[in-house]
């Protein structure tokens, strides 16, 4: 039997032995991260589907592509409703005792952060999408979220409660679909119509407890000088009679409110103010009404929008003759060109990235090299029954079920989103 005086002297085929057994999703993403050789033999756990068993009593699993397994995952609080994720943190929100709680989970670590509570106009409000900063903590993050019927809000680390933004002006009928949280504190928001604002937080910073000091206390420092410490008694009691205690203002202190943000169209003058019939190139200006499924998603530094029709087959008739058949599923993908007009057009592959939207934060891959994976596609998930993960080949224009592994307990499941580690993204 041969020896091995080193880790990373074990042959490929041990190695993987080895990860087969690993069930705990941060015991597998430890045992890639001892060495090169493990992180080469080992599949990465991302990109995975997050899957929920419908009976509470069993933990979600992340259901990997690449490693075509299903991971193990901390048990998730009873009743959560999952409103986004991003690196490997899901946003949950739920009610406790009648009020409605929002909180940041990691079910690799079952790390928490409790959110200040979302009260507008004396009234809980619910949530469809939160998106946030990557590796928040409990005194450092930064989240937004579409509230009630297309309502921005946000909150950073310190604050009491959430800031509810004024409505936008949009269109009638237009109302918010997508977030996607971008660097620098940058959130893109995406309407019904094609419609794009951006929303810039606050800059990021840690919140330090607050300390207010005693108003009436003073620096140490000697009352009386060296002359005065040779007087007699009677002088040194009737010096230090004379001595008041100097009244010390109070020290500003950081407030517990949330640093004001700004919103603005992300279309250049030249293309204002928005248009459907002018901002999307034939015949999309006209597709725009048909695929109520919207997305945001950047890849290589660019904008892209992700459309897909979720009713049933639609002609659409096209200005000067002609109609158009889109398909149940159908997806398109619109490029943000900020220099033209009309600015949003089509393209036929994402130069062998592929694209993962949904209630997460969404991801751009490059697909070479990554097991199970394929470029030029938009991964998605549809809601008919319990949720599936399915695959749109922009090559042929398709969609197809994504093969992922099923989870041990054998129990009914939810397809909730696709799920990130840090180190697998673009």
């Amino acid at each position: 039997m041969p020896s091995f005086r080193r880790w990373q002297e074990l042959p490929p085929e041990l190695l993987c032995r080895i990860g087969d057994s690993l069930d705990d999703l941060k015991c597998y993403v430890s045992a890639r991260g001892a060495c090169t050789a493990w992180r080469l033999a080992l599949a990465p756990p991302s990109p995975s589907l997050l899957v929920v068993p419908v009976d509470a009593s069993f933990c979600p699993s992340a259901a990997s592509i690449p490693a075509h397994r299903a991971f193990e995952l901390k048990a998730i609080p009873r009743g959560a409703q999952f409103v986004g994720s991003t690196n490997g943190w899901l946003a949950l929100t739920g009610y406790n005792y009648g009020e409605r709680k929002f909180s940041l989970f990691n079910p690799v670590t079952a790390a928490k952060i409790v959110l200040p509570p979302l009260i507008y106009r004396s009234r809980w409000v619910s949530m469809s999408k939160l998106v946030f900063a990557p590796n928040p903590a409990s005194d450092d993050f930064a989240a937004a979220a579409i509230c009630d019927v297309g309502t921005l809000a946000y909150v950073t680390a310190g604050a009491r409660r959430w800031a509810v933004l004024d409505p936008l002006r949009l269109a009638g009928g237009d109302h918010l679909v997508d977030l996607i949280y971008h660097e620098k504190g940058r959130v893109y928001c995406l309407t019904q119509h094609g419609d794009v604002h951006v929303l810039r937080l606050p800059e990021r910073r840690r919140r330090e407890p607050i300390i207010v000091e005693d108003p009436w206390s003073a620096p140490a420092r000697p009352l009386l000088s060296a002359t005065a410490q040779s007087l007699s008694r009677a002088q040194l009691l009737q010096q230090l009679r004379s001595v008041r205690p100097r009244r010390v203002p109070p020290q500003p202190v950081e407030p517990d409110l949330n640093a004001p943000a700004t919103v603005e169209p992300l279309l250049s003058e030249g293309n204002l103010p928005f248009n459907p019939a002018t901002s999307f190139a034939l015949p999309y200006n006209k597709l725009w009404a048909f695929t109520s499924a919207k997305n945001l998603v950047f890849c290589e530094g660019n904008l892209y929008q992700i459309w897909r029709n979720v009713s049933c087959v639609v002609n659409v008739k096209l200005p000067g003759g002609g109609r158009h058949c889109v398909a149940e599923n159908e997806v398109f993908v619109l490029r943000y060109y900020p220099d033209r007009k009309p600015c949003w057009d089509a393209v036929t592959d994402l130069g062998g990235y592929s694209v993962f939207v949904g209630r997460n934060n969404a991801v751009s891959m490059y697909a070479q090299g990554v097991p199970g994976l394929k470029g030029n596609c938009v991964y998605w998930i549809g809601w008919r029954g319990r949720g599936q993960g399915l695959v749109f080949d922009m090559a042929t224009g398709r969609s197809t079920p994504c093969l992922i592994p099923a989870a041990g307990s054998g129990a009914p499941q939810n397809t909730v989103c696709w799920y990130f580690l840090s180190d697998m993204l673009n």
